[in-house]
């Protein structure tokens, strides 16, 4: 049985602390380095299982030896892999981070097999009789098999069969036609993105009137996230922002996923979304206190 889905991409990540400056012509020395699952889908879908919510992860991954080393973590985190699909003769996503003396990430990547996946990989039926409370779509924009137009149905689907849906952007340069996404958002009962990625959807650099606009395209909720000053919450029942938690910043990789992965637990728990973001803030603060997207949760529990 699952509690919640997760659909999205999958690396397998090297982050590298710390590094202000790339020299082209000369050898670079770190101080720490962390390898370990990444990719949005992953990063939420490990958060949940930490978290004690039974989870499914929709992805696809290489036939290498990185996606042995991705397995081996996800089943120390009890992932259920079953609707992984191993794409023979391709390598898995790999991103590799460079962690600055202000925990602040640069990535340089290659999709690998995330750029197989599409909506066909979702069975709602039987996930629904599986249980499944909760499809959260993580990634949105480096999963070009999501764009073809098919995501609004499956949403509306998914609706349909009980589960609370949710949806979360990362920015690639694909987010400067949204277009496509559009069409999904009356069909999500919450959106997300942080301040960056709202503005660049909405030309807002104010929170409220981004989570503004994109709700009156249709979204049911909008939170923007806004690091260490909390997120923004735009729904029918708050309007306002809720204070982070302290933390102790060493990666900020990550941070982003693990409050989603909070947010849907204490959804999922009968929290009222105001009440959930506060427990999404702790999250993300828990997860920036380690190097790498799960090392937090590799330290323990978040309470």
């Amino acid at each position: 049985m699952v509690d919640a889905v997760v659909f999205g991409n999958v690396t397998l990540d090297v982050i590298c602390k710390t590094v202000d400056e790339v020299p082209r012509h000369e050898s670079l020395a770190f101080d720490q380095v962390a390898v370990m699952p990444g990719g949005c889908g992953s990063n939420v879908a490990v958060g949940l299982c930490a978290l004690g919510v039974p989870t499914a992860l929709v992805a696809c991954i290489g036939s290498d030896d990185a996606a042995e080393l991705v397995r081996k973590f996800w089943t120390q985190f009890g992932l259920d892999q079953r609707y992984v699909r191993v794409m023979a003769g391709q390598q898995t996503g790999t991103s590799v981070g460079l962690v600055d003396s202000e925990a602040q990430p640069r990535f340089i990547h290659t999709p690998g097999a995330n750029a197989f996946l599409n909506v066909d990989a979702l069975d709602l039926s039987i996930l629904a009789a599986e249980g499944a409370r909760a499809l959260h779509i993580a990634g949105y924009f480096v999963l070009p098999g999501v764009l073809d137009g098919r995501l609004p149905a499956t949403l509306a689907n998914a609706q349909q069969h009980g589960m609370f849906t949710s949806l979360d952007v990362v920015r690639p340069q694909r987010m400067h036609d949204p277009s496509s996404l559009w069409p999904s958002l009356p069909h999500l009962d919450l959106f997300l993105c942080n301040a960056h990625e709202a503005w660049c959807l909405t030309g807002e650099d104010r929170p409220e009137l981004a989570g503004r606009s994109l709700r009156m395209r249709g979204a049911k909720s909008v939170i923007v996230k806004l690091g260490r000053d909390g997120c923004w919450l735009e729904s029918s029942t708050f309007s306002g922002r809720i204070k982070a938690s302290q933390a102790d910043e060493v990666d900020t990789t990550g941070a982003g996923d693990a409050f989603a992965a909070g947010l849907i637990q204490a959804l999922l728990q009968g929290y009222k979304i105001e009440d959930a973001c506060w427990y999404a803030n702790l999250a993300g603060a828990h997860i920036v206190s380690a190097l790498g997207a799960v090392g937090g949760w590799l330290k323990g529990g978040l309470l």
